[in-house]
């Protein structure tokens, strides 16, 4: 295809070099370093959120939530900016249909993109609350900035919170909201937190520092009914127990909707399936972010993460792989969370049933657990409080290093693990 200097008009659709599906980290990222490396192509970024590119991980920090900073501080590109480098934003709009065959997107079912290579990155969504009446008003999720809004709007006229799930959403909402004022219950199904990614002892530790913030626990604990009529009152649990409030924050999972690529040779599982390239089954279309199920040459499996570093690399590798290089994919993905005094971090596969577990600690309010896989091989971590090994852990399961001769300095949380990482 002859190359465009502009996107071009015709009565069928309007052609782009490159087209993105998504205004995130990933889809952003993409599109900058696209621009950087290739000057005259047209480049079309389309979100199906109203805004411009903004930090998704303000929207859970503190300062952000309780005004405590400027509002604009959320933005992370301007409109001026598009225009400089020439970027089409199509704010938004919703990709509804792709023709990999045509080489055609469809948005909200009328206007078509034609397109040269084509970028998914249109992240997760918040996995609906299946409860009882929890389509009424004060039942709320954080996952977009409206969402957060929604949020911020909800507490200045709220005294009672309840927060259902045990993760990090659900970990820095209760921070949050008892920082704000609200007298907070935390409502999760499992019988200590994070099971079954966290052991026990792990769990225990986070529950004490919730505790201590003033969070009510409930665990094993379901909730039957959401009470009251349009509005929220309170929520009923499947025991019988009745917790009145006014806000409920629902923070159980995340997950891509595939249901546009439905019909289409992209090919899909729990999200878009693609190789260490980060290309899919389509030609010409490449994948990228929260909604990239990809071949993880370090864990040797295809795996879906959820994080902004990962979206952010997997943005700048796509794009080179868009240009035309052959660049794999090999990051070891990590998180962080942090409330209530504790730092949690999980690095790699941190599913740790039939696998060794070895502990770092607990030493004071410290403890680690390295993962194991059956191969001998660390592939995964989790933290707490000991965030400053992240690093050197990352390394160690980077390098494929055998855990048996070093498992005895693995386990003695006094060995400084940058020495064995080197």
């Amino acid at each position: 295809m002859k190359r465009a200097s502009r996107s071009i008009r015709s009565r069928q659709a309007v052609a782009y070099d490159y087209c993105i599906i998504g205004g995130g980290v990933a889809g952003t990222t993409a599109a900058e370093t696209l621009r950087q490396r290739d000057a005259g192509a047209t480049i079309a970024v389309v979100s199906d959120e109203p805004h411009r590119f903004y930090s998704r991980i303000l929207l859970s920090k503190p300062n952000f939530f309780l005004g405590k900073i400027p509002f604009d501080q959320i933005w992370l590109k301007t409109l001026q900016w598009y225009r400089e480098l020439k970027i089409d934003l199509l704010a938004g709009q919703r990709a509804t249909a792709v023709d990999a065959a045509a080489h055609t997107v469809t948005l909200d079912g009328k206007k078509t993109l034609r397109y040269r290579k084509l970028l998914i990155a249109t992240g997760a969504q918040a996995v609906p609350w299946p409860a009882d009446g929890a389509d009424k008003k004060g039942v709320l999720y954080l996952r977009t900035l409206d969402d957060a809004k929604q949020i911020i709007a909800a507490i200045k006229k709220a005294k009672r919170a309840v927060c259902v799930g045990s993760g990090f959403t659900s970990f820095e909402m209760c921070e949050m909201l008892t920082m704000a004022g609200l007298q907070v219950t935390l409502v999760m199904r499992e019988p200590h937190y994070w099971d079954p990614l966290l052991d026990e002892q792990s769990g225990k530790m986070i529950e004490a520092a919730l505790l201590s913030g003033g969070v009510k626990i409930h665990r094993n604990a379901l909730v039957k009914t959401v009470d009251g009529r349009a509005k929220v009152s309170g929520v009923t649990l499947e025991s019988g127990q009745n917790i009145p409030c006014e806000v409920i924050v629902a923070g159980v999972g995340a997950q891509p909707d595939l249901s546009w690529l439905q019909g289409s040779t992209v090919k899909t599982n729990r999200g878009i399936l693609a190789d260490e390239y980060l290309k899919t089954s389509a030609p010409d279309v490449y994948t990228a972010g929260d909604c990239a199920e990809f071949n993880d040459l370090i864990l040797d499996e295809h795996v879906l993460l959820g994080n902004w570093v990962n979206a952010q690399m997997h943005g700048k590798l796509a794009a080179a792989n868009m240009l035309g290089e052959r660049q794999p994919f090999k990051l070891v993905s990590f998180y962080t969370a942090m409330g209530f005094g504790l730092t949690i971090a999980f690095a790699g596969d941190v599913r740790s049933q039939g696998r060794q577990v070895i502990t770092r600690g607990p030493q004071g309010n410290t403890f680690a657990r390295l993962i194991v896989d059956e191969h001998d091989e660390l592939v995964g971590a989790t933290f707490i409080n000991r965030t400053n090994e992240l690093a050197s852990v990352c390394k160690l399961i980077e390098k494929n290093v055998k855990v048996s001769p070093i498992k005895d300095k693995l386990a003695d949380p006094t060995v400084d693990l940058g020495t064995l990482a080197r």
